[in-house]
């Protein structure tokens, strides 16, 4: 046995992906860790989840020329925008991606002729099945911190294995703290991770004083048309701001797309950001559903860092034929208009 001392610890072991409770998941399932290590093309492929994790593995799956159904217990992308949610799964509807909704796995089965998986699931009140090549689940994540015995250190996790931490990533110990994906509530972000760890230790051995801002997080959800994002979603926006809050949006069609335009048939990009009138016009979050879209929001997360208003991205000059110059010209009001249609280039 080592003993190892120190006046401060970091616990940083990050987390797993998690099987669901049913028989058959563990001997025939696989998840995102293990499709990155298959020799072989998965074939036809259940994807059973709703997270972001579940909606990128189904969109490049389809990519490489699969069949693909996506297994959704309840809503697409739990904690983001759902505006924005419900406008990546009719994208990936119109590309071909199934969906099989409101539905949970209870079990799975093994052919052992043809090798083929049949899943059993739970649709309202009717059991049903679907026979596939491969099931992959991506229905959450849990800490790997089950085996350091942390009950020796006084540490209190949640049942996934998380700690609560507050605003300094400090647990309920005072000398002890967690960075990443063990921390529970926050984004599970290698970036984030990155960043919350050099700002800690700024803060232990440097004398700074900077904290980690979980809120201005810019990110992007890799589905076949790239979500980006940062900042309040609009339903935290009202539930926080109320009254306050404007939304300006538009659709709008990539200039690639104009060139083949029956390979978009059915498809639109869109774009929204939200605004709180009570503090100067301040965007407080930005949505954008296109090609590229990581591109542009990595660009207004620092913006939106700094404080900038709906005025001063009005008065920014487009780079034209872009998709980032939408940013600068949005005028609906989404209030007004909830579908809105472009006529202006």
């Amino acid at each position: 046995d080592e003993t190892a001392t120190a006046k401060y610890f970091v616990v940083a072991v990050g987390g797993r992906p998690t099987y669901p409770d049913i028989p058959g998941a563990k001997e025939y399932g696989i998840t995102s860790d293990d499709i990155f290590w298959l020799k072989e093309n998965p074939g036809k492929t259940l994807v059973v989840g709703a997270s972001y994790v579940a909606l990128e593995c189904a969109g490049f799956l389809h990519g490489f020329g699969n069949d693909v159904t996506v297994m959704v217990r309840s809503i697409l992308l739990r904690g983001f925008d759902q505006d924005m949610a419900g406008k990546i799964g009719k994208d990936m509807e119109a590309i071909g991606v199934n969906f099989i909704k409101e539905s949970v796995p209870t079990k799975i089965e093994k052919n052992e002729e043809t090798g083929k998986l049949t899943c059993f699931y739970k649709s309202g009140e009717e059991e049903k099945s679907i026979e596939v090549d491969n099931v992959l689940f991506a229905v959450g994540r849990h800490a790997i911190t089950d085996q350091l015995e942390l009950e020796n250190a006084g540490l209190v996790t949640e049942s996934n294995g998380k700690f609560k931490c507050d605003k300094f990533e400090k647990t309920n110990v005072d000398h002890i703290y967690a960075i990443g994906d063990v921390i529970y509530g926050k984004l599970e972000l290698t970036p984030t991770a990155i960043q919350a760890g050099r700002l800690l230790a700024r803060r232990l051995f440097a004398g700074a004083e900077t904290k980690m801002d979980y809120y201005d997080v810019p990110t992007t959800i890799f589905t076949p048309l790239e979500y980006g994002c940062v900042g309040y979603s609009e339903e935290e926006a009202k539930d926080e701001f109320g009254s306050h809050i404007k939304v300006y949006h538009t659709y709008f069609e990539p200039l690639e797309w104009k060139l083949d335009p029956a390979s978009y048939k059915g498809r639109n990009c869109y774009i929204k950001v939200i605004v709180n009138t009570a503090d100067n016009g301040r965007v407080i979050g930005f949505h954008i559903l296109s090609p590229n879209a990581g591109e542009v929001t990595q660009g207004i997360g620092v913006a939106i860092k700094v404080g900038v208003t709906k005025d001063q991205l009005d008065n920014c000059v487009g780079i034209h034929p872009t998709i980032a110059e939408e940013m600068t010209s949005l005028d609906i009001d989404k209030d007004k208009e909830p579908e809105p249609v472009k006529t202006s280039c």
